[in-house]
């Protein structure tokens, strides 16, 4: 039975709603006339803005749904508290990862795909595909903001160096020396990016010039970048997702599952490194193994095939 009224579940965050693009525009191009509702946390609602193939963003954690309202029902997040969102729904159909972040969430689907693809972007696509999508849509519908902040006039180097926990940073130094190959090298700065509450953090790495925004103003600022020094952490994958040319570093996570979607980046990770989604508040050594001098150096051969007009999107 084709759906008429469908309901996304993907609540945050900022990286995993970009991955989720791609699957959503693909029910749209699959199910033309349906009507898609996507649920999302307050903060991450504007990636969503003008998306046209969302009909309605639902702007809250606990939506209290009409009974009956959806005939199918997507949880792309696979977790507890995603899967009764999805539930709540009171949908015909609730589909979603056969092995979810969280096990009890799978008590909540009708419909459970077991999914082969490594990478998040394609394992999303493949649950699309399960829920009767059949025509894929890779695409990743942005809004376009105007950026924030302090920034230069010219061209700039941004990097966001905070991430979702410690153990997946670069160290603040680093950065330092990074700047100073960047201004010696291109005569640009290296603009570091940050919410309001991390201003303080952020302002205090040397050599850099700190620019605090939103998370509307850091879609303009990366549109306006030259380049893009990113970690596995949401600034990366928005980055990633506007085709900027620049460089992933990796540590604890597994670039072939988390990695930057497209060609636009380097993914730089040290031999050394071993896969752990432990939360640690260390820097881990395997980011420490990564030297400003090798990231300027794949920051450079980014920089030199992709023009500029191209990154002007």
């Amino acid at each position: 039975m084709t759906p008429v009224n469908i309901l996304v579940v993907r609540l945050s965050a900022m990286g995993d709603i970009v991955h989720t693009l791609p699957a959503v525009a693909t029910l749209r191009e699959s199910f033309p006339g349906a009507r898609i509702v996507w649920a999302v946390k307050p903060r991450w609602a504007v990636l969503l803005r003008g998306n046209p193939y969302v009909d309605e963003v639902v702007e809250t954690e606990w939506p209290r749904w009409r009974l009956g309202q959806f005939d199918l029902a997507v949880d792309f997040q696979g977790l507890l508290k995603s899967a009764v969102v999805a539930r709540l729904a009171g949908a015909r159909r609730v589909a979603g990862f056969a092995d979810p972040r969280e096990t009890p969430a799978k008590w909540f689907y009708t419909l459970r795909a077991a999914v082969s693809a490594r990478h998040v972007v394609e394992r999303n696509l493949e649950l699309a595909q399960a829920a009767g999508a059949t025509r894929r849509r890779m695409e990743f519908p942005l809004p376009d903001f105007p950026p924030e902040g302090d920034l230069p006039e010219g061209e700039f180097v941004l990097a966001s160096p905070l991430a979702g926990w410690r153990g997946k940073q670069w160290p603040a130094e680093y950065y330092t020396k990074l700047a100073a190959l960047v201004r010696e090298r291109f005569g640009w700065p290296l603009v570091v990016n940050c919410a309001p509450a991390e201003r303080a953090e952020v302002a205090a790495i040397a050599g850099c010039r700190a620019n605090v925004t939103s998370v509307a103003g850091l879609i303009g600022v990366t549109r306006r970048a030259r380049a893009v020094v990113g970690l596995d952490s949401g600034p990366m994958h928005l980055a990633a997702a506007l085709a900027k040319p620049g460089v992933a570093l990796f540590g604890p996570t597994d670039p072939e599952r988390n990695g930057p979607w497209g060609d636009s980046f380097a993914v730089l990770r040290a031999p050394q490194a071993v896969t752990t989604y432990r939360r640690d508040n260390i820097i881990s050594e395997s980011m420490r193994a990564l030297a400003p001098e090798q990231v300027f150096a794949a920051l450079e051969r980014q920089v030199a095939k992709i023009p500029v007009l191209e990154t002007q999107r």
